[in-house]
């Protein structure tokens, strides 16, 4: 049986945001819904309240399964293969790594910060 997925992101991001592209449609992923946080706040704010705070990472749901942050993007990249970018490619290969991604993932959540000060856009989705 196939999984359902729900992969929701800051589309305010500029990284979070070509992922999520790559990942909608290069990525191979059956049944994979994606989710710009922003415009989604009332999902947010439950996932929030349930410990899942998307200023921290992304968050994917899994069928009744949640995954956040680094996880969340190991989960995924997990589920893709043989995607129809080269940039995915690369990424998907690197975040499979469960121990690559617990090391590169806090670096993504800074440089994500950073971008989103240096557009003048809140870091806070809620």
């Amino acid at each position: 049986m196939n999984s359902n997925y729900t992969f929701i992101y800051d589309g305010e991001c500029p990284f979070c945001n070509h992922f999520a592209e790559l990942l909608e449609i290069k990525s191979n992923v059956n049944n994979i819904k994606i989710l710009d946080g922003r415009k989604n706040l009332t999902l947010i704010k439950s996932l929030l309240e349930k410990g899942y705070d998307i200023d921290k990472g992304a968050i994917l749901l899994q069928d009744k399964d949640i995954f956040h942050g680094a996880e969340a993007i190991n989960t995924i990249c997990k589920q893709i293969h043989n995607p129809s970018s080269s940039l995915l490619y690369l990424l998907s290969r690197a975040f499979k790594s469960t121990k690559r991604t617990n090391i590169i993932f806090p670096l993504l959540v800074r440089a994500r910060r950073f971008a989103l000060i240096s557009k003048g856009v809140s870091t806070s989705l809620v």
